[in-house]
């Protein structure tokens, strides 16, 4: 099974996908792709370790090469987040470029029991970019459509509340 949680910054998709891949039988692997650059992100991370403290993660820090991660058959995989993976594919000296994110989200699918993957709403908020910053939007665009296509269930958070695109779900995901 495929989930993809899609939202824009701070809308509660972090969360969200925490509780859902808690919500399912099995256990819990956590993908985190989010490179520790600064006081900024090393904040996000520890806020992103707070929150899945109690829930049961193990957590595997992967910035490149998700095809290579090793991970336990049949687990279920909370990725987060798509954004950032592309970016450090795209970008980073170790980087293979964003074919390597599609190759490394197939790679999981073929082990694990069920992979969800975080990703960003990108071009909300607004379209005077250029450059890099278009580019990296553009395929980030470009791999949210193309794995939409492939996911089984596709959900928007929307102000915190769920909007399922894709395959409405019949069992409830609740606040802790």
């Amino acid at each position: 099974m495929f989930t993809m949680i899609i939202g824009g910054s701070a809308s509660g998709k972090s969360e969200f996908a925490e509780r859902y891949v808690c919500s399912l039988d099995g256990s819990r692997i956590y993908i985190a792709a989010m490179e520790p650059f600064g006081e900024e992100a090393m904040a996000r991370i520890e806020r992103h370790h707070q929150m899945r403290r109690y829930r049961g993660f193990e957590t595997i820090e992967r910035y490149t090469d998700l095809k290579n991660t090793e991970v336990p058959y049949g687990a279920n995989i909370l990725l987060e987040d798509l954004g950032n993976l592309t970016a450090n594919e795209m970008y980073s000296e170790k980087g293979e470029g964003s074919g390597a994110v599609l190759d490394g989200i197939h790679a999981l699918l073929a082990v694990c029991s069920h992979l969800t993957v975080v990703t960003n709403e990108v071009f909300s908020g607004g379209c005077d970019y250029e450059g890099d910053t278009l580019n990296y939007m553009l395929e980030l665009a470009r791999l949210n459509r193309k794995l939409a296509a492939e996911a089984d269930r596709v959900c928007e958070i929307v102000c915190g509340l769920p909007v399922w695109l894709k395959d409405e779900q019949t069992h409830t995901v609740t606040a802790e």
